[in-house]
């Protein structure tokens, strides 16, 4: 399958957790189309990439591993991302990545995420936080934030900052993860 049938076939992904698997399976038994898949994800303007972003989640969920080779690039583009539908399965597939990062068994991930790597997803989960975002891509962006408080001293005393800033604003969801963030902060 080459690019142009990826993003003709992404056509017929929803929401449907099903769809969306479906297609992450083709993924996994090709992982050479994660290559073209990045690419349309990345295609910020094109509605089609929230359902590239959709089955990109899926298959980092189960393969992690499969975006190492095209970490540089996915994590200089995530700054761009702007759709709704798109900043949420990324912004998953950074705390996937981050989670992973700091996890206590070898998986791979430490050799593969460098310092500039967590730096640009650092980055991203900042902006997201700031910006309007559904609190879903927030609450991924106040977990990976939080974890990399370990590695970077700067982001803990910015993150408390930008939480206590926008709590009485947020949403009750919103309110009730800041509040789990916060704690562990103290």
């Amino acid at each position: 399958m080459d690019k142009s049938e990826l993003y003709h076939s992404l056509n017929y992904v929803d929401h449907s957790r099903r769809k969306r698997m479906e297609m992450a399976q083709l993924v996994v038994q090709d992982p050479e189309l994660v290559d073209p898949l990045l690419e349309i994800a990345f295609e910020v303007d094109d509605p089609i990439s929230s359902r590239a972003c959709w089955v990109l989640e899926f298959t980092a969920k189960e393969h992690l591993f499969y975006i190492f080779p095209y970490l540089d690039s996915f994590v200089r583009k995530l700054g761009l991302v702007h759709l709704d539908s798109s900043v949420r399965p990324i912004a998953k597939i950074c705390e996937y990545l981050v989670k992973s990062y700091f996890s206590k068994t070898d998986n791979g991930i430490r050799s593969a995420l460098k310092e500039h790597h967590l730096e640009h997803i650092a980055t991203a989960c900042f902006d997201w936080l700031i910006s309007e975002q559904k609190v879903a891509a927030q609450a991924y962006s106040m977990t990976c934030l939080l974890l990399l408080g370990r590695k970077f001293d700067w982001i803990h005393p910015e993150l408390k900052m930008i939480l206590l800033q926008n709590y009485a604003s947020g949403s009750a969801a919103y309110q009730a993860r800041a509040r789990l963030t916060l704690k562990k902060l103290k």
